[in-house]
């Protein structure tokens, strides 16, 4: 059997939890079965049962939006992933990137069409911000693809949840699979080189945020919850690839304001290696996930990995991966209605995520004992290997 792996992000090109999912799952399930992955990109690559074949794209005569290049560039990639011959016996799309990809390979090759959910557009209206009127289109393309896919993964209890509410798609065709880790790789580590490199100080405590800045991340709340720490230990914010101008300068005003209040506040705007994450995870007293809309938080799961501790909002599914007062601590997130990706009351979710973070931070014993508990609960739980054995029974269901 093989299987043909449609995608935006594949190595190099990785920005986010779907593009670390597609890299480790297609290893995986390389040892089991053909894969072959077709990406955005220039990637040209052959291994044993894996290879990855990368899209570029010619978009100097577009005269549309700016806002809108993304949406009809990815549709013109999908067509050119069609367009090379597929011997596959089955697709399988990840984002709605790649969505347009599997519906045609699904109805001119017939195979069979799985979908994995990372994500979902109608709860994330602040893509509007990026897209425009494309917006619509990926809320229509996403919604397409689900309710015609053969299958589809929900990477967590609440993202199966989410798919019924929103979707018509049958139940028999939902399925978990969680996002997994490697915990041979992401694994406590004694270098700091990469810390003295990133302007962080190895001889005092910080806490920690790695992700991009987005409205999802909660990136924002977190800064605002640096005037209520404790002083004594830095704040280091790995945080880079702002989805729009306009959060990028709402960013910089922030991070700013809280240098100005307190000492320690270290902004490393790179995207890293994972060699220079796994330090700043391994050494960090705990690490902050803010998010406000997360339908797993493999990010969580890559500290638990390392041996630290967490302080994460409670949404999606990342009460699935963190265990409140044994691995780390959930923060509630109290929503409107109408606007669920954003705090009814931003300022207090702010000061609970300090409070819990002071908590931890002045107790370096239950730092420790919390990030043993997650190291376990990620190896027990959330090997990669494993996942790919499920994905790969799944496949010969269809």
């Amino acid at each position: 059997m093989k299987a043909l792996f449609l995608t935006n992000e594949y190595p190099p090109r990785i920005y986010g939890g779907a593009g670390v999912h597609v890299q480790y799952l297609s290893r995986e399930l390389s040892k089991l079965m053909q894969v072959e992955v077709r990406c955005f990109g220039d990637q040209n690559s052959v291994a044993t049962n894996l290879s990855a074949m990368g899209f570029g794209l010619v978009s100097d005569a577009y005269t549309c939006p700016k806002p809108l290049q993304p949406a009809f560039g990815a549709v013109q990639r999908c067509l050119d992933f069609n367009t090379i011959n597929i011997g596959a016996d089955v697709v399988h799309c990840h984002t709605w990137y790649s969505h347009f990809g599997g519906i045609l390979a699904k109805l001119n090759y017939g195979i069979p069409l799985v979908v994995t959910v990372h994500s979902l557009e109608p709860l994330r209206p602040w893509k509007r911000e990026q897209l425009g009127g494309g917006y619509d289109f990926t809320c229509w393309l996403e919604k397409t693809a689900l309710e015609m896919a053969d299958a589809v993964i929900a990477v967590s209890e609440e993202t199966r949840r989410d798919v019924s509410r929103l979707f018509d798609v049958d139940p028999k065709k939902m399925h978990i699979i969680y996002n997994g880790i490697d915990p041979g790789e992401y694994r406590p580590v004694e270098s700091r080189a990469a810390l003295r490199r990133l302007g962080v100080n190895p001889h005092e405590p910080y806490i920690l945020f790695v992700g991009r800045i987005t409205r999802q991340k909660g990136i924002v709340h977190l800064v605002n919850a640096i005037k209520h720490l404790d002083p004594g230990f830095q704040v280091v914010l790995c945080a880079g690839a702002p989805d729009t101008p306009e959060i990028a300068a709402e960013m910089k005003a922030a991070v700013a304001a809280a240098q100005r209040q307190r000492p320690g506040v270290v902004w490393i705007e790179e995207m890293l290696d994972n060699r220079s994450k796994i330090e700043l995870y391994t050494h960090a007293g705990v690490f902050v996930c803010p998010s406000i809309y997360e339908p797993f938080g493999i990010i969580n799961l890559e500290a638990m990995a390392c041996g630290t501790a967490v302080v994460a909002s409670a949404v999606g599914g990342i009460p699935e991966v963190v265990r409140q007062g044994e691995t780390g601590y959930l923060v509630a997130v109290e929503q409107m209605a109408e606007s669920p990706f954003e705090p009814l009351q931003p300022a207090r979710f702010s000061k609970d995520l300090a409070a819990r973070i002071n908590e931890l931070m002045a107790d370096p014993a239950k730092c420790v004992a919390f990030g043993k508990a997650g190291r376990q609960r990620a190896a027990d739980v959330f090997s990669w290997a494993a996942i790919a054995r499920q994905t790969r029974d799944l496949y010969e269901t269809l």
